[in-house]
């Protein structure tokens, strides 16, 4: 009776406490610092914001093993304050633990809206359960109501680095999700937040700027059909490279377009029409000795080495003698075989080469040509 009656009372003088600030600058309650962590998923930003409690009690106890089952009861349990009976821990201190999330999501599979919500966990020794509560302005869980719940998810706890400050961390990120984890003492509690379709996110975000002043410009309709084409979506990554190259008082034609569309073409399946179109660009008066290199080097890498030569042959036409244009060269005769034209054209680079990272690579490749290799 006495040790409900002193955790009670010590609730009651935390929330006078907490009162008592009102929102004047003094430190926070207990001394559990405000902390925020934000890690973006793509376009998805994902924001948590806590107060981080210490496993040294502000008195200068050690709780290192009493956080757990102890400090953090396990299951829901009554804090003797407020209106909730049956309460799940804060995970954090002081005020709701926010989570905050730009787009919808999903969490560990089960999908959320876009939104704030108040974070809370049911702690336990096998299981934890995470809560995404929509009341995100309360203090603490005194006040938690499972009828706001958004969202509830099992995740299972796991050993952890010491962490003496309650913490947050995205401890894995990839392109379309990220697991966060609250890490204290010598536990953390993962969960996996993930985008279905975060190229599509991007795409629709894209098409937004092409209808701002950001699409005013070719560059940027050549930069989109590039991400789409990329995001294996050869249909919009088409209707961008065609705008590029004719869209009304933007579209111009010009090697980088014309080079573009040509790709894009290709991967839509429109082979004859990508042919036209790499002609026109190789041919266009826009094409410089560096832009009909690269392209050379691109359509080798996509398998395609007589078209390669053919570039290959065209730069050197146009500028005769002239670096990288021997490297093109001996790259592209190698590719068909003929090491032998190969082999003089890579000894005509190696004398051009401007730095020792391209005599290096040309020496190389010298070396499999004379033993009768492929360079490439």
């Amino acid at each position: 009776m006495r040790r409900n009656f002193i955790t009670s009372l010590a609730v009651v003088l935390l929330a006078t406490s907490a009162l008592a600030q009102g929102g004047l600058s003094t430190p926070p309650n207990g001394d559990n610092q405000k902390s925020s962590v934000t890690q973006h998923i793509g376009l998805v930003k994902v924001t948590i914001d806590y107060s981080s409690p210490d496993v040294h009690a502000p008195n200068g106890d050690d709780r290192r093993g009493k956080i757990w089952g102890t400090l953090v009861p396990y299951g829901l349990t009554d804090l003797g304050f407020g209106t909730c009976k049956e309460c799940p821990w804060r995970a954090g201190a002081n005020e709701n633990t926010v989570f905050t999330v730009s787009h919808d999501v999903k969490i560990e599979g089960q999908p959320l809206p876009a939104g704030s919500y108040g974070l809370h966990m049911i702690a336990g020794q096998d299981d934890w359960t995470v809560i995404f509560s929509k009341n995100t302005s309360s203090w603490g869980s005194f006040y938690y109501d499972a009828k706001e719940d958004a969202l509830r998810v099992k995740v299972k706890p796991s050993k952890a680095e010491y962490n003496e400050w309650l913490t947050f961390e995205f401890t894995d990120r990839r392109s379309d999700r990220a697991t966060a984890a609250l890490k204290w003492e010598e536990l953390q509690v993962p969960f996996i937040i993930s985008v279905d379709n975060p190229a599509g996110l991007h795409l629709a975000a894209i098409r937004d700027d092409l209808r701002s002043n950001r699409g005013f410009t070719w560059t940027n309709w050549v930069a989109a059909a590039q991400y789409a084409l990329q995001a294996q979506r050869p249909n919009d990554a088409l209707e961008f490279a065609e705008g590029a190259v004719s869209r009304r008082f933007i579209g111009q034609e010009n090697f980088q377009t014309l080079s573009t569309l040509a790709l894009v073409q290709e991967a839509a399946g429109k082979t004859a029409e990508a042919q036209a179109t790499r002609e026109k660009a190789v041919n266009h008066p826009s094409a410089g000795i560096f832009d009909l290199h690269q392209y050379g080097r691109q359509l080798l890498t996509q398998g395609k080495k007589d078209e390669a030569l053919k570039v290959w042959e065209l730069n050197a036409k146009r500028h005769p003698n002239a670096w990288p244009v021997h490297v093109g060269l001996a790259r592209g005769y190698s590719a068909v075989g003929r090491y032998k034209d190969a082999l003089k054209h890579a000894k005509l680079a190696l004398a051009q080469a401007p730095d020792e990272v391209n005599k290096k690579s040309i020496a190389a490749g010298i070396k499999k040509l004379e033993a009768g290799q492929d360079w490439n």
